[in-house]
């Protein structure tokens, strides 16, 4: 059986918890039945025993409380953890053909840096700080493993150096000790000198134990190359851990949207013709013309 410190601690916490319950329900039993007793010698013995099970029940829980709060940090001080490194299965590549070269080039001068460059804090990051406790500057953090998800005990599941596409959530796992409650802490993601995820906080876990940074993102903004994860206490920095993404992101999908299409309806409009007026032709009038009168010739007188 594997247990760890963690869960010998809380199993041992809930087992002085059934005790005061069991306990407790023995004493508050022989009080009641005390009480009914009409003897007082062993009423009194009766009662007496029950209150000694009820103070018994209170020193369970005095000492379950202590071992909830104390025991645990305790015990990391005489036994500190150590980092788990956990096997990789790597795949064996079958050769096929190996080609002998014929003439090898050996370098003539290696450059070897001579000073490593030690990380530093994003001063944009150091303006969040709220903790005014100073780390203990011995604290120690274990070796970064990640992996996509994490066990209840804060375990990675199937962890891993490389990661292939698609990728919402990454966590990274490690170990520590020493840490003071409310001193502050960090942890940033990078992509190739890029701030991706970061968070920065006083400390609110246990003084050593296991624990986790995580980087949330949407699948289209884990791009494939190199990451970097840097964890510093107070502005120290104590570890850093890397990992590769492969593949390309997925793109988003666009949403596609019905465009209603608007067919114009070409409407052939009668023009009325007007119908030419008839031309009324005059018609004749006969004028009739008086003939002269007949004038008759005087008649002659004699």
């Amino acid at each position: 059986m594997n247990l760890d410190i963690h869960s010998a601690v809380r199993t041992a916490f809930f087992m002085l918890l059934i005790a005061l319950v069991l306990i407790l329900w023995l004493g508050v039993r022989a009080i009641r039945a005390g009480n009914k007793l009409f003897y007082y010698n062993k009423r009194k013995q009766l009662i007496s025993k029950g209150w000694r099970f009820i103070f018994i029940a209170l020193f369970f829980g005095l000492l379950a409380a202590v071992i909830n709060q104390f025991g645990e940090p305790i015990i990391y001080r005489y036994f500190p953890p150590t980092a788990t490194i956990t096997i990789t299965p790597t795949i064996t590549l079958t050769p096929t053909i190996t080609l002998t070269p014929t003439i090898t080039l050996t370098p003539t001068i290696t450059e070897t840096p001579s000073i490593s460059p030690t990380p530093k804090l994003p001063e944009s990051i150091v303006q969040e700080f709220k903790s005014s406790i100073t780390p203990d500057p011995k604290a120690v953090f274990g070796f970064l493993t990640f992996a996509r998800k994490l066990d209840k005990d804060l375990q990675p599941v199937n962890p891993n150096t490389t990661f292939a596409n698609p990728i919402d959530h990454l966590y990274g796992a490690f170990t520590y000790d020493k840490m003071l409650t409310g001193s502050q802490w960090t942890a940033i993601w990078f992509y190739k000198g890029t701030v991706i995820c970061y968070e920065t906080k006083p400390w609110d876990g246990y003084t050593g134990g296991y624990g986790y940074t995580d980087c949330a993102l949407p699948p289209s903004e884990w791009l494939a190359g190199e990451y970097e994860v840097q964890i510093y206490v107070g502005m120290v920095w104590k570890q850093s851990g890397s990992f590769i993404v492969t593949g390309n992101p997925p793109t988003g999908i666009p949403t596609k949207t019905n465009t209603p299409t608007i067919t114009a309806t070409r409407t052939a409009t009668a023009t009325r013709t007007s119908t030419p007026t008839r031309t009324i032709t005059p018609t004749p009038t006969a004028t009739i013309t008086p003939r002269p009168s007949d004038t008759r010739l005087p008649t002659a007188t004699p």
